[in-house]
């Protein structure tokens, strides 16, 4: 079961009904639509422009290709994005990066404490920091704080213990804060 996303587009069954009897164009109006969510989500896990591209490849191919089995019982994109992140997932572990002990659960935040300082709204001072975290880690976060997955969920997708969602979580967080903070301290400087 997929986590619940504020991203929903609703797509016609019309739509995947031709697209179920092999409509090109139908298969070129889905792919168009989740082009850029898929892409998105597999670019935070990854870290890669490259590898997300592959991801979004292969994702839409097995969603095509599997397109029958879809029931219509949860929204398509829950679907697809759950294809997604699994595609993901596998190219993390093809990596060797899964390899971690498990450690005792951190503290999670605070009530009212932010995952981010007030300062840190730049996208793209977001975007390198993530990208200076461990793959794992920022994939974590993503699909904890993005995604809406439950540390449950994570856990199961990556075939972990929920302690080691939570301590990936923790140590995401503070570093981030770290490199955030470090930032915040460069540009004061300038």
């Amino acid at each position: 079961m997929s986590a619940p996303t504020a991203f929903a587009i609703d797509v016609p069954d019309s739509l995947l009904a031709r697209a179920r009897r092999g409509d090109g164009k139908a298969f070129e109006q889905l792919y168009r639509w989740f082009e850029r969510p898929v892409f998105t989500l597999a670019l935070r896990m990854l870290g890669d422009r490259e590898e997300a591209m592959e991801v979004l490849q292969d994702a839409m191919l097995k969603v095509f290709s599997r397109l029958g089995e879809f029931r219509g019982e949860s929204p398509f994109w829950g679907w697809l994005r759950q294809v997604a992140v699994n595609e993901a997932l596998m190219r993390l572990r093809k990596r060797d990066r899964l390899r971690f002990t498990d450690d005792p659960p951190e503290p999670e935040l605070e009530p009212g404490e932010q995952l981010l300082p007030p300062s840190a709204t730049d996208a793209a001072t977001l975007v390198r920091a993530l990208a200076q975290l461990p793959d794992v880690t920022r994939s974590v976060i993503w699909l904890y704080h993005a995604e809406g997955y439950t540390h449950d969920e994570i856990a199961a997708q990556m075939g972990r213990s929920v302690s080691f969602s939570k301590s990936q979580l923790a140590r995401g967080t503070r570093r981030l804060r770290e490199l955030l903070r470090l930032h915040e301290q460069e540009v004061s400087r300038a």
